[in-house]
């Protein structure tokens, strides 16, 4: 198929129908925008069912997303954005960038949900941006900006709620946008590669920051966020 990107943990392909591409999640782990590369065992087949399970989730409950269908364990069929070149961070507890910027113990409760936009442009290594930048630059309008504010904080607490069910506390996590016929929709994914997910009590870390920081107990981490968010084991798709 013909490729249309390659990121640091998918690859997106075109189809037959234009308003359709492919995404297919690789076993690649990388950190420190590159620097740090290895591989988790069944990560890319983890992570593409964690993103259905959120995906529907947040589509119940009326947030529109560009899923469409998963024709394999490690792809995704989803509609074709226009997307805008940002990310948008949603902070619940002071960690990561948030705690060495500001000094700030990791752990730290926030008295409301933080939201932050990032450039997304890999040369850089995604700097942040504030709403000046965003207008100035031109990279989104006043509306696009609101909208994915708003959007942002909506997730947040759907997906809070949904976490703290299955004993997962929601640190941070990372959002991208893009629209189709004017309309905003929740692009990319959502996993343990984009979001902190903590256990509840322990804060005991189940994400990408195992890999980040070489605490071990990666594979074993991405396969427990699978089992709790989809309901089913992670060993019919690890191979």
């Amino acid at each position: 198929m013909d490729r249309i990107y390659e990121g640091k943990a998918k690859i997106v392909y075109r189809t037959d129908d234009p308003e359709r591409v492919l995404m297919h999640f690789k076993d690649a782990a990388t950190a420190f925008n590159g620097k740090k590369r290895g591989e988790i065992a069944g990560k890319g087949r983890m992570n593409a069912g964690i993103t259905v399970a959120l995906f529907r989730h947040l589509e119940r409950a009326g947030v529109a997303t560009h899923l469409l269908e998963q024709p394999a364990p490690d792809e995704l069929l989803v509609r074709r954005l226009t997307m805008l070149p940002l990310e948008v961070v949603v902070r619940n507890l002071a960690a990561g960038s948030m705690s060495h910027r500001l000094g700030l113990e990791e752990g730290r409760p926030l008295s409301l949900p933080v939201r932050e936009f990032y450039l997304k442009n890999d040369q850089l290594g995604d700097p942040w941006v504030n709403r000046h930048h965003i207008l100035a630059l031109g990279l989104a309008d006043a509306a696009q900006v609101a909208g994915m504010e708003e959007l942002a904080g909506r997730i947040n607490e759907l997906l809070r709620r949904f976490f703290a069910e299955r004993e997962l506390e929601l640190v941070d996590f990372k959002l991208e946008f893009g629209e189709a016929e004017g309309r905003l929709i929740l692009g990319d994914e959502i996993t343990p590669d984009t979001c902190r997910l903590w256990q509840v009590g322990s804060h005991e870390r189940m994400d990408k920051d195992r890999f980040r920081r070489d605490l071990g107990g990666v594979d074993d981490a991405y396969r427990e966020v699978f089992r709790r968010v989809t309901g089913k084991e992670a060993d019919h798709v690890a191979g």
